[in-house]
Formats: C-alpha cells, sequence, structure tokens
C-alpha cells in the first residue's frame, strides 16, 4: 500500500466567498439561506394550516411574530452559552449584538420562535398545537436550508477524513468576515486535508426528518402537537451524533460538548410528549365573517379563485375558530352547516382557559357516561386556545 493510494480521489469544494458588495450593502450567503428557508417553511405551513381549516394568509400573521423572535432567542442562547467571545478577557460586549457575523443557536430559535408564534396564536385564536402541527416538517427543512450558509461560511465541519466526500475548506480572513486569506498569487489558503461536512450530515438528515413526519402524520394522523414532538425527536437524534463528530469551539460538561447534552434533554422531553399525550387532530371552523367554507381538494397545490382577486374581494378574518373533528370539518366543508351546538371561543358555552375541569368532566377527556367521545366533540366542538399551550 502506497501514499498515494490512502489520498483521496475527489473531494467537495467550498466557496472562497461568502459576502457579495450590492454597492453600498453586503449580501451575505448566510442571511439568504436562512430567509429562504424561512419562506419554504412558511409556505410549507401555510399549506397545512389551510388544510385544518385555518382561514388563508394566516401564516403570514404567525410569522410576523416568530420570526423575529425565533432570530432574537437564537442570538441570545449563542451569547449564553457562548459567553467568553463577548464578556471575557478581550471580549466585546457590542459584538454580542453583531448578529451578521454568525453565532446562532437553533435551541434559542425554536425557543424563542414558539412564544413569538403562541403570541401570534392568541391573537388570531388559533390553538397553538395546530399551529406547531402545521410547522412541523416546514421547520426542518427551513434548517436544512439555513445550513446551507455553513458551507458558505467555510465552519461547522467535523474532523479529518479520507472519503471521498471529504470537504477543501479554506482559511477565512478574520479581518475581510466572508472572504478567504489569499496567497502572494492571489489564490485563496486551504487548511491541509479534507475534513467531514458535519453541515452537509445535518442538512441530509433534516430532509429526512421533514420526510418522516410527512409521512406519519399522513398515516397516523398526528395532533395535539405531537407531529410537531416527532420533528423534535428527529431532529434531537441526528444532532446528538453530528454534534460529537464537529471540532469547533464549545463549552463542554464532563468533557461532552453543551449541546450534545442539550440535545439528549430535549429528546427525552420530546419522547415523553408524545408517549405521554394522546388525541385526534384538532379541525378548525371559523367562527364570524370569514366562515365560509373553502372547497375540499385533495391536491396539496393551492387553488386561487382569480375571479375575486380581480373584483378585489378579499375575506375579512374570522374573529376565531372552532375545534371539531375530521367528520365535523369534512361536513361543514360539504354543507356550510356549522357543527351543532359547537361554542364559539370565547362565549359562555365555551370552556374557561382558566377554569379547573373537576375528574371526568369534558375538561380532563373523559366522555360522559353514555357519551361516546364523537358526541362530546359534537357538544363542545371548541378549546381556547391558550388550553393548548
Amino acid at each position: 500500500m502506497t501514499l498515494a493510494s490512502l489520498t483521496p480521489q475527489a473531494a467537495l469544494p467550498s466557496p472562497s466567498t461568502a459576502v457579495w458588495q450590492l454597492g453600498p450593502v453586503p449580501i451575505r450567503a448566510y442571511a439568504l439561506c436562512i430567509i429562504v428557508g424561512i419562506v419554504v417553511a412558511c409556505w410549507v405551513t401555510e399549506r397545512r394550516l389551510r388544510q385544518r381549516g385555518v382561514a388563508p394568509g394566516a401564516v403570514l400573521d404567525i410569522a410576523v411574530w416568530a420570526v423575529p423572535a425565533g432570530i432574537i432567542g437564537a442570538r441570545i442562547y449563542h451569547v449564553i452559552t457562548s459567553p467568553e467571545k463577548y464578556f471575557g478577557t478581550g471580549g466585546d460586549p457590542m459584538k454580542a449584538f453583531a448578529i451578521w457575523e454568525g453565532g446562532l443557536g437553533i435551541w434559542g430559535a425554536v425557543a424563542g420562535g414558539a412564544v413569538g408564534a403562541w403570541l401570534a396564536a392568541r391573537q388570531l385564536g388559533i390553538p397553538f398545537a395546530v399551529v406547531a402541527d402545521a410547522l412541523a416538517p416546514g421547520l426542518p427543512l427551513a434548517q436544512a436550508i439555513g445550513r446551507l450558509g455553513n458551507w458558505f461560511n467555510n465552519e461547522l465541519y467535523g474532523g479529518r477524513t479520507s472519503l471521498p466526500w471529504g470537504l477543501e475548506i479554506h482559511r477565512m480572513d478574520p479581518d475581510n468576515p466572508g472572504h478567504a486569506l489569499r496567497d502572494d498569487a492571489g489564490q485563496p489558503i486551504l487548511e491541509p486535508g479534507l475534513y467531514h461536512p458535519t453541515f452537509a450530515y445535518e442538512l441530509l438528515w433534516n430532509l429526512g426528518v421533514a420526510a418522516l413526519v410527512l409521512v406519519l402524520d399522513r398515516k397516523l394522523r398526528l395532533g395535539r402537537g405531537r407531529a410537531f414532538a416527532l420533528y423534535v425527536m428527529g431532529y434531537t437524534a441526528g444532532r446528538f451524533w453530528i454534534e460529537l463528530m464537529r471540532t469547533d469551539e464549545a463549552n463542554t460538561i464532563l468533557g461532552v460538548r453543551l449541546n450534545v447534552w442539550t440535545a439528549g434533554l430535549v429528546f427525552l422531553g420530546a419522547l415523553a410528549y408524545f408517549v405521554r399525550v394522546r388525541g385526534p387532530r384538532e379541525y378548525l371552523v371559523p367562527v364570524g365573517a370569514a366562515a365560509t367554507p373553502e372547497p375540499a381538494v385533495d391536491s396539496d397545490v393551492s387553488q386561487v379563485d382569480l375571479s375575486a382577486r380581480e373584483a378585489g374581494s378579499r375575506p375579512a378574518a374570522p374573529e376565531g375558530y372552532r375545534v371539531v373533528s375530521e367528520e365535523q370539518y369534512r361536513h361543514w366543508q360539504e354543507t356550510g352547516e356549522a357543527p351543532d351546538g359547537a361554542a364559539a371561543p370565547g362565549s359562555a358555552d365555551a370552556p374557561s382557559a382558566g377554569a379547573d375541569a373537576a375528574p371526568g368532566s369534558a375538561g380532563d377527556g373523559a366522555a360522559p357516561a353514555g357519551e361516546t367521545p364523537q358526541d362530546r366533540a359534537g357538544a363542545t366542538g371548541t378549546r381556547p386556545a391558550d388550553r393548548d399551550s
């Protein structure tokens, strides 16, 4: 065996530039990837919300709250878990606000985005669990697209490898962020050897998680936040082993990277929720001005009424939503008749968000004697949004 036989015959290249100037405005590949990921996640979530009865355009109202909250949460998590870069010896506290230089933690992004989505869902009268389940496959797709930004930045790679998909890494210029150092001939300088593209492993894993959620959700009709819990389990399972491969600097606990501990704990929490929580998928019937059903379609392609758009008519947002069973929702789509006895959110017949339910009452999910769960769904038909948070 010769040294040449150990040399890889192929390698994955890395970009030498991650920032382009459009006049005085810097265009950053990392930011573009995040924006595209957000757009994809919103598109998927909008489709899934409409399939569950939410009025068109609700995802934009949710994104207005969730996206900024997610970015703030992501930055806060990064700063808290890497404080020495900003508050340690030689650190610059003002750099904590320099989000364009990188440093976003997915754990903080999900937590912050969840808070923003919860606030928006309360305002719209949509149960938070419905929003979370609708988002479940879109979020890993957004994360997969966002990981391309790490490729442009030549970051988040693993140890040395001789595998054919080993990654070339440029030595980046600290005085000119987003650009590789260059030699006297003007050529970008590469780090010696090839490295595991751990960002690409996570990208592919996230695509698999999105497919898993879509398939199992369609087969099992997951509801009450269980589709989102499935996403969390899938993502953290992959992040656990991928994080162990990374070689970038990170704080550790007992010699193990902090994010490995986080992934393990979050996985266990999501698993406990997925196993413990039960219940059918929730469907919503709008209450108020927008209580006209859209025609039921089996196609995944959104149907747009061009004549209504040309006439300038736009349906008003509903005052709230009733939570109904799938059978009741399909009946409403076909006939336009609201389920009998369904109480509008906030009405005297609706359950109180802060009321304590007695055992065996409607509040703890048990049907009264002689009444089937289907009868009870038709009798109550609603659950305030803050009960699902």
